[in-house]
């Protein structure tokens, strides 16, 4: 193995740092760093494969496990026979902690669309969550670490630059003067008049700033999407997961967006079979994909993760779970099926990734035509929709 070999697993703020780390241990040979992710415990048990596969494919190389499942279950994944090592979540973009010198260099992009971590850790308390154990409290780079760090991309060709964090709408709260994320968006595209897409990764709607959601409503150049943390549809669910939303603040949210900018793809989180959740519980959750018409949904069956108070309620029998998470899987296959079809026919502007697909400013995937380079923005008026794909 000549380079540093990263897997990456979990949210795009994992994705975002494996670049940096890729980037930061470009001269390390005969290394493998599995970058973990715990946000459940199938998350867990998925991070506990990838070690073992990796340790199958590798079995020379000096094995390291970093992310969140190195925090949250630090003992257990650190007695593990195939890791060689561990390093803290708080410090894996440090080069000290890998005995590299220096400082990284600029992030060169991997991808055409470039995932920027412009904030870490969470100051909530969510009752079902083990994140701010893994990551720590709420941080934020400062308007120029990120400015830096875009220009690079920018530098490299670039198109799309998603911002990613934790918990992405508290940026700024730690900073001098409290700046808001619409602040450092609007510093961006002002800084960067050649980049041709912005994208948010997953928000939460009650931080969303005026200034934020007037870019989202009227600014070309952020796209036309938005992925909620929504986590329910009915209110005493999310009182009991000590959410700081209701179901009415959501609905408000997006029909405010939708009567500036109809064309707008809404996505949620959404956990199935929460402590107490009972059949009208349930039947809010999926009744909230229709009223949002969410045509990107993360669908998550309520995980019990030991430590949190949620773990102390009365709990969803197991079959249950999977039922209800089923039944939202189908409601949203649905949505998504319908809003697809409805995309057939119009001409939609699509950055091309490696893979022969790519991605229209909402988010919908389409199909490209043979040889297209990746990076490449062109227009494709699809004819169908098949397997999922626009085609």
């Amino acid at each position: 193995m000549n380079a540093p070999h990263i897997i990456s697993l979990g949210c795009r703020m994992n994705i975002a740092e494996s670049e940096r780390m890729r980037t930061m241990l470009g001269g390390e040979t005969d290394l493998v760093v599995i970058n973990s992710c715990a946000v459940t415990a199938e998350a867990l048990a998925q991070t506990r494969k990838a070690i073992r596969r990796a340790r199958r494919d590798h079995p020379s190389a000096r094995l390291v496990v970093t992310g969140c499942a190195a925090e949250i279950d630090r003992a257990a994944i650190g007695a593990m026979d195939e890791v060689d090592a561990l390093v803290a979540n708080a410090v894996k973009l440090d080069p000290r902690a890998w005995n590299v010198p220096g400082e990284a260099r600029p992030v060169a992009p991997a991808r055409t669309r470039a995932f920027v971590a412009v904030q870490n850790g969470c100051d909530h308390a969510c009752t079902f969550c083990v994140i701010p154990q893994g990551r720590g409290a709420s941080r934020s780079l400062t308007v120029a670490q990120v400015l830096h760090e875009v220009a690079g991309h920018c530098a490299a060709g670039t198109k799309e630059i998603v911002l990613t964090g934790v918990d992405l709408t508290s940026w700024g709260h730690d900073l001098a003067n409290a700046p808001r994320l619409g602040d450092l968006v609007t510093a961006i595209l002002r800084e960067f008049p050649q980049l041709t897409r912005m994208r948010l990764s997953s928000v939460d709607g009650v931080e969303i700033d005026p200034a934020l959601f007037d870019l989202l409503a009227h600014e070309p150049r952020v796209m036309p999407h938005l992925h909620l943390s929504l986590q329910h549809g009915a209110d005493l669910i999310l009182k009991r997961m000590k959410r700081r939303h209701l179901r009415a603040d959501a609905v408000e949210l997006v029909a405010r967006l939708r009567t500036l900018r109809p064309e707008v793809a809404i996505g949620a989180d959404l956990i199935a079979g929460f402590p107490t959740e009972d059949e009208a519980h349930h039947q809010a959750n999926l009744a909230i994909i229709d009223e949002l018409d969410i045509v990107h949904a993360h669908v998550f069956p309520y995980s019990l993760r030991p430590g949190t108070p949620a773990a102390r309620m009365p709990q969803v029998p197991r079959d249950v779970i999977k039922a209800r998470a089923a039944g939202l899987r189908e409601r949203t296959a649905a949505r998504r099926a319908a809003w697809l079809a409805s995309l057939v026919g119009e001409t939609l502007p699509i950055l091309a990734e490696r893979d022969g697909t790519g991605y229209a400013p909402n988010y919908a995937r389409v199909a490209l035509p043979h040889g297209t380079a990746a990076g490449e923005i062109i227009e494709v008026t699809p004819g169908a929709v098949r397997e999922g794909l626009l085609a």
